[in-house]
């Protein structure tokens, strides 16, 4: 395909996790699905960062040694996630801390980011902004998620709809478009429905960036 398949890491994957037993098949899932994705020349791997019942900084701890024992051929992506007191990438001030950590890394595999509408107005923090200030905690946009919400902001769900009709204010999520494509980030849509409304949702985005 001329398309670039973009893989998403199953979401029970939770390297952050205090359980061995998690933490260790997290990893384990993680690598099959870099491996997988190699096998079809994906463009990456996106995959959310987890969450940490023994604290935030705990978690992003553990986020080195997953990078050190993960081989893959194609990028991974680190995504800014919805919800969960504990999660390492929910707020902007604990994805900064994440990057840092994370920075350090020196390996083979290209690690970029990818950013999320729908988990950034989930996750509370303002939208008219928010891929700005995300690109100056990472220097990078690998990728941008365009995707409504169904329920108010803060709310920590993570529930997609399509674009201009849920609870996002629809200004900001053009704007949010934009910056991302502006920024070089391809832009995928994550919404649920049948074909008239994913091609809606597709001309949305075309006209966000015109």
């Amino acid at each position: 395909s001329e398309i670039d398949i973009y893989v998403h890491a199953p979401y029970l994957i939770n390297v952050c996790s205090p359980r061995n037993n998690v933490r260790y098949g997290s990893r384990k899932i993680l690598q099959q699905t870099c491996d997988a994705a190699g096998a079809i020349a994906a463009a990456a791997v996106v995959v959310h960062p987890g969450h940490a019942e023994d604290g935030i900084e705990a978690g992003i701890g553990r986020w080195p040694r997953t990078l050190e024992m993960l081989e893959s051929e194609v990028p991974v992506l680190l995504e800014n996630t919805a919800g969960g007191d504990h999660a390492v990438a929910r707020r902007f001030d604990a994805l900064a801390r994440l990057w840092d950590a994370v920075s350090g890394y020196e390996g083979p595999i290209p690690l970029g980011f990818c950013f999320d509408t729908c988990h950034a107005h989930a996750a509370g923090e303002e939208l008219s902004d928010a891929v700005e200030r995300a690109l100056a905690i990472t220097g990078r946009l690998d990728l941008l998620h365009a995707n409504d919400s169904r329920d108010p902001p803060g709310t920590g769900a993570d529930r997609h709809t399509s674009l201009g009709t849920g609870k996002m204010d629809t200004g900001a999520l053009r704007a949010m478009i934009r910056a991302g494509a502006a920024a070089g980030a391809p832009i995928v849509v994550e919404t649920p429905g049948p074909r008239a409304v994913l091609e809606a949702d597709l001309e949305f985005v075309r006209a966000a960036l015109q």
